[in-house]
């Protein structure tokens, strides 16, 4: 079987087909979607309904598996596997939780465009999320270009954000933007803040990205309130309709996205109906590493 893609985006999603992820991959099947990721950065797989297992072995060939937020704690799992983030509304009993649980408040975070633990260094690489349960409506997930978004900004911006950086913090818009006051000193300091430039180079296309996003608090140099304004400014003109794209899920569904590139967010549901997926994310590796995979 070889990969097949049909373009979904003129620009960077792409409907993946031709493999079965339920089985090891040949090194040139990696190699054939590491080079459709790096054309693209989201794709989308329909019709492979993977077990726990089967999702982690996949995930697994593109390099090691990142935990997220799981390090700071606080909160019962209820999926078994430590690699997988549970992106649901349910309880173990997968009964949706009442909406002042924690779980739900956090996970309310998820509806802000964000790019997958970009509060971490060394950076993530690829997320990849399988649909089990889905309510009756709502929950669409939607994506932003980055690397569109930077080649379009206004030159003046660009020269004004191609050497600033801002500090990214995993609590901020749990704490800040939610109003969730209940995280201890010791949640909040598991995973300290992290700097990234704001115009990033992709390393599998060689292009610029414009690396905004809900995590980053504050720009470096810049006063608090002005680079806040920056940063809505620019997160604002990265999420603009021409860079963005809707996903619908379907039950089986694999969807993978490089966030190094790409920002997402969830969008709203009946919380009172279940809604269950499953995530994992990669940390980035070298390219010669992630090949040998």
């Amino acid at each position: 079987m070889t990969l097949t893609l049909k373009p979904l985006h003129p620009v960077f999603v792409a409907e993946a087909s031709g493999l079965d992820l339920r089985q090891l991959l040949r090194a040139d099947d990696i190699t054939a979607l590491v080079a459709a990721m790096d054309r693209y950065a989201v794709l989308v797989f329909h019709d492979q309904p993977l077990s726990p297992q089967e999702q982690i072995r996949f995930a697994e060939q593109f390099g090691p598996l990142n935990p997220g937020l799981k390090q700071i704690g606080g909160q019962a799992q209820r999926l078994a596997e430590p690699a997988l983030i549970d992106i649901s509304n349910v309880d173990a009993d997968g009964r949706p939780l009442a909406r002042d649980a924690k779980k739900i408040i956090s996970g309310l975070a998820n509806q802000l465009w964000h790019s997958d633990s970009s509060f971490q260094s060394p950076a993530v690489s690829y997320s990849m999320l399988s649909a089990v349960r889905l309510p009756s409506w709502g929950g669409e997930t939607e994506f932003s270009d980055l690397r569109a978004a930077w080649d379009a900004l206004p030159e003046r911006l660009k020269r004004q954000v191609e050497s600033l950086e801002a500090e990214h913090f995993a609590l901020h818009s749990r704490i800040t933007i939610l109003g969730d006051s209940s995280y201890t000193p010791a949640q909040q300091a598991a995973l300290p803040p992290v700097v990234w430039p704001l115009c990033r180079l992709h390393p599998g296309s060689g292009r610029k990205s414009l690396f905004a996003g809900i995590h980053a608090q504050r720009i470096l140099g810049m006063g608090l309130a002005e680079g806040r304004m920056l940063l809505h400014d620019l997160l604002e003109y990265a999420t603009l309709p021409q860079f963005r794209w809707t996903h619908h899920w379907r039950v089986g569904d694999l969807v993978i996205w490089d966030n190094r590139c790409t920002l997402h967010r969830g969008r709203a549901y009946d919380l009172d109906e279940p809604r269950e997926l499953r995530r994992t994310t990669n940390d980035e590796v070298a390219r010669t590493d992630r090949a040998a995979a």
